[in-house]
Formats: C-alpha cells, sequence, structure tokens
C-alpha cells in the first residue's frame, strides 16, 4: 500500500484535527473531497466502524470526478473493495464506507435507528439546518470510535452555515480570520437556539444538564493544493476567469458577497461595433417570453427576441434586439415576422415555461415556426446561475455589441441585474449564449437543451 498522507497546510490541519465537528474548505480547490475520503480510511481496519458521506443527491455522487470516482482512486489502494450498485467500500469485513444523499428534508428519516460513528457532508451548504441536526443524532458508535462529524464547504452567506461559522469569519470583509481558522470552539442547542462558548466548561457552568459539542472551521484556499497546482496549472487560470462573484466565492473563500447590481454585467465589458465580420457566422435567436399588453396602468414583463452570432474565433455579437409588451397574439406574430427576417439559418430557441400550459405553447410555436431550425429549452437553474457563462465572457471581452438604437435598454438592463425592475434582456441573452454553445454547456445543468 502506497503512504497516504495530507499535504502540508489545511488538508494536514483537518486531518489531525480533533473537535466533534470539523468543516473544512471555504473556496473552491483546496483539496476537500480528497481530505474528507481519507478521513474514512482511519478507522477501516476497526469491526464494526462505518462511515457515511453525504451529497445533497445521488447525482453528485456519481458525477465525473465526484466522490465515487474520487474513492476509486484511492481507497484502492487500502485494500478496498467497492460496490457500484450500492456505493459502498468494505475493507476486508472490518469497516466500511458507504455514500448517500438526502435529496429532500424527509429524508433524512431514512436514517432513523442508524448508528453511524463518521457522519460526512460533502459541501454543507447544499444541506439544511434539520438535516444537519438530525444527522447529529445518528452520530453513534458502539465499535469504540468515538463519534464525529467532518463536513467540506464552499461559501454560501445565506446559508445556515454562515452564520454557524460566523466567529471564524470577518463581519465586515467576509474572508476567514487567519488567526482562527483551526481554533476549537463549543456549542448546544437549547429551545432551538444555538449557544456558544470559548470551551466545555463554560457551556456547562450556563447550564449544568448541556451536552456541549466542540466544533472547528478550518480555511483553505486552492493555494493551499500544491499537487493540484502542479498537475492542472490551469484549474487556477479558470477560477480567475469566473465573473466577479463566482470568484470572490470560489478563489477568494468570500462568505459576504451577494449578486449585486454591476457584479456580472457593466457596459464597459462590452465594445461596440459598427460592422461585423462577414460570413462563416453562426446565428440563433432565442426569445424569452411575456404575454401581457403594456398599458397605462402596469409594466408587464417584456418578450425579448436577441440574436448572437458567434465568429470563426469565438468572438460572440450581439446583433439585434426584439424587445416588446404585447399579447399572446402579438408575441406569437412578433417572433413568425422575426424568423422570416432572419431567415432559415437562424436556429431559434424557444424558452418553455414550466406546466402543461407551457408544454403546449411551446409545442405550438414550434409548429408555427415549420421550415425554421427551432428548440425548445427549458430552464433548469435560477437566473443568476444561468447567467454566469455569458457574464464570465463578457467580462473577457468576448461579446461585442453591433451599434444600434437599442443598445442603451440592452446595457441598462444588464448593469442594473439582478436588481432591477426587468431581467428579461438577461434571459434572452444567458439562453441565447448557451444555445450557441450548446456542445459546450448542455451538459451543466443550466438548461435542458
Amino acid at each position: 500500500m502506497p503512504k497516504i498522507k495530507p499535504q502540508k497546510g489545511p488538508q494536514y490541519q483537518f486531518l489531525n484535527a480533533s473537535a466533534d465537528i470539523v468543516i473544512y474548505g471555504g473556496a473552491a480547490g483546496g483539496g476537500k473531497t480528497w481530505a474528507l475520503l481519507m478521513e474514512c480510511l482511519r478507522h477501516r481496519n476497526v469491526p464494526g466502524f462505518s462511515a457515511v458521506i453525504f451529497r445533497r443527491n445521488s447525482t453528485q455522487v456519481r458525477n465525473p470526478g465526484g466522490l465515487w470516482d474520487t474513492s476509486c482512486e484511492l481507497f484502492v489502494h487500502a485494500d478496498g473493495t467497492p460496490k457500484q450498485s450500492t456505493l459502498e467500500w468494505d475493507f476486508q469485513g472490518n469497516g466500511k464506507v458507504k455514500f448517500a444523499h438526502l435529496e429532500h428534508d424527509k429524508t433524512r428519516f431514512d436514517w432513523q435507528g442508524s448508528q453511524i460513528p463518521l457522519v460526512g457532508f460533502d459541501e454543507l451548504t447544499h444541506f439544511s439546518w434539520q438535516q444537519f441536526v438530525y444527522m447529529l443524532s445518528r452520530n453513534r458508535s458502539t465499535c469504540g470510535v468515538k463519534p464525529y462529524i467532518r463536513a467540506t464547504t464552499n461559501p454560501d452567506t445565506d446559508s445556515w452555515v454562515r452564520q454557524f461559522i460566523s466567529w471564524w469569519i470577518d463581519e465586515k470583509s467576509g474572508y476567514p480570520i487567519p488567526s482562527r481558522s483551526g481554533k476549537t470552539r463549543w456549542f448546544f442547542i437549547q429551545n432551538d437556539q444555538t449557544i456558544w462558548g470559548s470551551s466545555r466548561e463554560e457551556l456547562v457552568e450556563k447550564d449544568p444538564s448541556c451536552l456541549p459539542k466542540s466544533v472547528s472551521f478550518v480555511a483553505s484556499t486552492v493555494h493551499d493544493n500544491k499537487i493540484l497546482l502542479e498537475k492542472d496549472p490551469g484549474y487556477l487560470a479558470n477560477l480567475k476567469a469566473l465573473p466577479r462573484f463566482e470568484r470572490e466565492q470560489l478563489l477568494m473563500g468570500n462568505w459576504n458577497v451577494r449578486p449585486t447590481a454591476g457584479m456580472f454585467f457593466q457596459r464597459s465589458f462590452f465594445e461596440v461595433v459598427k460592422a461585423i465580420p462577414k460570413g462563416g457566422l453562426k446565428a440563433v435567436r432565442y426569445w424569452d417570453r411575456a404575454a401581457t399588453k403594456k398599458t397605462e396602468s402596469n409594466d408587464p414583463d417584456y418578450t425579448v427576441g436577441l440574436r448572437l452570432e458567434k465568429d470563426k474565433n469565438n468572438i460572440i455579437y450581439v446583433t439585434d434586439m426584439v424587445r416588446i409588451q404585447q399579447s399572446p397574439l402579438g408575441v406569437q406574430s412578433a417572433i413568425k415576422n422575426t424568423a422570416s427576417q432572419d431567415g432559415a439559418s437562424v436556429r431559434i430557441g424557444i424558452e418553455q415555461d414550466p406546466g402543461q400550459a407551457g408544454v403546449s405553447e411551446a409545442d405550438y410555436l414550434v409548429r408555427m415556426l415549420q421550415g425554421y431550425n427551432v428548440k425548445t429549452v427549458k430552464a433548469t437553474q435560477d437566473k443568476v446561475t444561468r447567467a454566469l457563462p455569458a457574464s464570465s465572457q463578457a467580462e473577457a471581452g468576448n461579446i461585442k455589441i453591433l451599434q444600434a438604437p437599442w443598445n442603451e435598454d440592452f446595457f441598462r438592463e444588464l448593469e442594473n441585474f439582478p436588481e432591477g425592475a426587468h431581467d428579461d434582456i438577461v434571459d434572452a441573452l444567458s439562453g441565447a449564449f448557451l444555445l450557441l454553445n450548446e456542445s459546450a454547456y448542455d451538459l451543466a445543468g443550466l438548461i435542458t437543451l
């Protein structure tokens, strides 16, 4: 068996921590998953020992390069025997490791009666507080190993985790406090309130009947993962190329950053050109639809049809925008007339609203556009997540705008996203960008093509 050991720095600190609960990470690329799997090997030779590592859903466990794939790289060197059908590892009849999900809050009750010496959460912010607390009650042991919990995480300011680890985070900047990383605190829960102290004795003095748990948070970033940076030096460049919101979270480890106006799009990102290259451009027109006509008493969403074209150097041009507030019939006429003006070479994306009515309406539009290359699209993520790929390319200078009267409306809405009154242009840009780059993004979970 090759010698398996953690890297110096935060990974070593995480694997040598003694607290009941240790949370590791706070940024991407710090070797979090690898460390969590290494922790599972500590007691693999103890009869009756078991560890369960949770992801929010089973797809995340099985994803390429995810928990299961990584465990196959590591556990085979520790005489582990895999059972892929049940996502389990057996270590010569002694310890066991299982990967599982808690997709819904009620799924936690599937573990009623379980005794799990080591409970692990891979990406803790994906789980609810109720799930976490319930699994604390399943964290029991009769094999001689003291029960404990280990978790990895990336920043999410709206998650309960942000408040849970607030002592380790600078309230103003949102970044971890270096001098507190790896330090231990204590807590207990009383009447659904989490009560903290600097020592077990401090809490017992407050309430002699309490049973405090110790907690530590170990901060890390990609710069702590020397092995990754040596094997894949381009990974750091990928993190630096992210839009500012994700870059602050995943590269810098910022727990305070929120989506705000100007964070995703700024007009300075876009070069306005008077003409686009001739010949060989791939073109799409994407429709984000609304169906309410504007009156004096309302300001409904817009129907927006945005045309994007990409040249041989993968530079994208926004070449036309249709933006209307019309009734369903007016929207249908606009889509049909625009298709005839664009011509059959321009691929058309129609966003499909949820529910059976949305399916029926999308089917009607496809039939109406016979003779054109039409694709119906279902949005499967929130607006901010869908906008990230286009935002990243815009900041890199890879999206240019054809000079036209609609430019000001385009820039104004993008700069105000996600806080503006309307986001229909952003939705159309996100959908058109993803459709234009279908081969690169159809597996990203952002849209279903």
